[in-house]
């Protein structure tokens, strides 16, 4: 039987739509975040004596809303600062002139800036700059591009983990032990190929292997709970979610700061985004700040498992509210 020619009609000016207004989406998503690529109230430290120091952080205001200054009584407190992940970066008044303390491995975008800056208001007093990079980036990966690349093969591991749970009918205990193992497979698997192999890492190996896992975990438990609750649909929602927003969002090439807002923000609240910055604290700095990308991160995967369990019980109680409709001996009359 031949589908009416009206339902064709609507399926075709559907996908007509469809189809430019999610290009658009993704273009938004994308483009604008990197064409707006500065940095808004970027933690920055200054040290050193209150009447040597006014200077440096009048120059360093002169553009509004980019640093938020912190100020440290000595270099050692700014140190401190930049390895605990406080500050990006602190700019030191000593008595042999100006020292700019850095973290690549936080950033190399922000070091970067930041070189930048302290050295075109050093230059315009006719001073030198000596710069310190506190927390170095590993050498197998000066610019964070590894970094970088790893956020969408572990968002497209999680959506099809997720997804694959669904499509094969698992459910219930069951899924939620295969979303487990999966993730924790992934999580071992990446660990081995960025430390062990590219050494892109440096950090505890078997921490990095569970912050990888996490985060795998917390986008497929994702995708598989909407899909228990929703059904199909709920697979591409979480996955339009992951890759339309958390990957853009995740301010994996430069940091949150220097993203327009709300996207800095809104990408530290998704799976790519915490992932990236708890996987910085335990490959780079000995696990500093990682508790918030954590639990963030414990949210996600709790929710979506959760959802898993429950839409598997709804599913199971459908048929038994129905046979004790259909069980009922039919009402003789006449």
């Amino acid at each position: 039987m031949s589908m009416p020619a009206h339902i064709h009609t609507r399926r075709l000016i559907a996908t007509v739509v469809l189809v430019p207004l999610l290009a658009t989406l993704a273009l938004w998503a994308f483009a604008w975040p990197a064409a707006r690529t500065a940095p808004r109230d970027l933690p920055l430290g200054v040290a050193g004596p209150a009447a040597a120091t006014a200077q440096v952080e009048q120059q360093l205001t002169r553009q509004e809303g980019a640093f938020e200054i912190r100020r440290y009584a000595d270099e050692a407190a700014a140190r401190e600062a930049i390895e605990d992940r406080t500050v990006y970066g602190a700019v030191v008044v000593t008595d042999r002139g100006p020292e700019l303390l850095t973290a690549s491995a936080a950033s190399p975008a922000v070091a970067q800036l930041l070189q930048q800056a302290v050295a075109e208001r050093a230059s315009a007093d006719g001073t030198q700059v000596r710069t310190v990079d506190v927390a170095a980036a590993p050498s197998n990966d000066p610019r964070g591009a590894a970094l970088n690349a790893s956020v969408l093969p572990l968002a497209l591991a999680g959506i099809a983990a997720g997804a694959a749970v669904t499509m094969v009918g698992l459910r219930g205990v069951r899924a939620v032990a295969a979303l487990l193992g999966a993730s924790a497979l992934v999580g071992v698997a990446a660990a081995a190929i960025a430390h062990s192999w590219l050494e892109v890492l440096t950090g505890n190996w078997w921490a990095e292997a569970g912050a990888l896992g996490l985060s795998t975990l917390a986008v497929s438990g994702a995708v598989a709970g909407l899909a228990a609750l929703l059904g199909p649909a709920g697979v591409g929602i979480a996955s339009g979610v992951v890759m339309l927003l958390g990957n853009p969002f995740s301010a994996a090439g430069s940091a949150p700061e220097m993203l327009p807002e709300p996207a800095g923000t809104i990408g530290q609240w998704l799976p790519p985004g915490a992932g990236t910055s708890l996987l910085r604290s335990v490959s780079y700095f000995d696990g500093a700040a990682w508790v918030g990308p954590a639990l963030t991160l414990t949210w996600w995967a709790a929710l979506g498992l959760g959802a898993v369990l429950l839409g598997s019980a709804l599913q199971a109680a459908r048929p038994k509210r129905g046979g004790l409709t259909t069980d009922r001996e039919p009402v003789v009359t006449g």
